[in-house]
């Protein structure tokens, strides 16, 4: 960058202000636009369960990991190996507000075949705050999500006991992609 490049992005960027704070749902790629969703329609097929909650000792870390999965992927996950192609933030939401946010988002991300996700849930001070209602709800809903193939407390950078990463399914295409990608290699 040149001097003269230097000086119009700072006079440029000389009255914007940080963002505060985030609630919502952050894509890491740009993604092609979409007919806005309509979330009301949507959460009428929220399946995720609430009601009686066994709360998850803080001392717990969170870990999920389907039957058949491979161990390599979840060692993988577990060390943040993966790159986060979205996130989402709960903190300081309502359970309900949780559910549905979590619900959207997860349907989006199946829907835009993303493989690898942050959820960012907070850290209860102790097993009855509001965060560690939030994780222990997070780690009964995620197991209600076919597509979700396993998750993991994320790493110290990401958030640590207040974030986790979550893997899901490979898309039908994908694998399709994939299949044929490595049937061009043995050719």
């Amino acid at each position: 960058m040149n001097l003269d490049d230097k000086s119009l992005f700072l006079d440029a960027m000389e009255d914007v202000q940080p963002l505060k704070r985030c609630t919502e749902v952050h894509w890491q790629p740009a993604r092609q636009k979409r007919a806005p969703q309509r979330p009301d329609l949507l959460q009428l097929d929220n399946f995720l369960t609430t009601g009686f909650l066994d709360v998850v000792p803080l001392t717990t870390p969170l870990d999920f990991k389907r039957e058949g999965l491979q161990s390599g992927v979840t060692d993988k996950l577990r060390l943040g190996k993966y790159s986060q192609q979205a996130s989402l933030n709960l903190l300081r939401q309502p359970i309900e507000q949780c559910r549905q946010m979590l619900f959207t988002f997860m349907h989006q991300a199946v829907k835009d075949n993303l493989r690898n996700v942050l959820i960012i849930h907070g850290k209860g001070r102790d097993d009855n705050a509001h965060a560690n209602i939030v994780r222990s709800y997070l780690a009964r809903w995620l197991t209600e999500f076919e597509d979700v193939q396993a998750f993991c407390t994320a790493l110290p950078h990401h958030g640590g006991s207040g974030a986790c990463y979550v893997a899901l399914r490979k898309s039908a295409q994908a694998k399709m992609d994939n299949w044929e990608r490595h049937a061009k290699r043995s050719r």
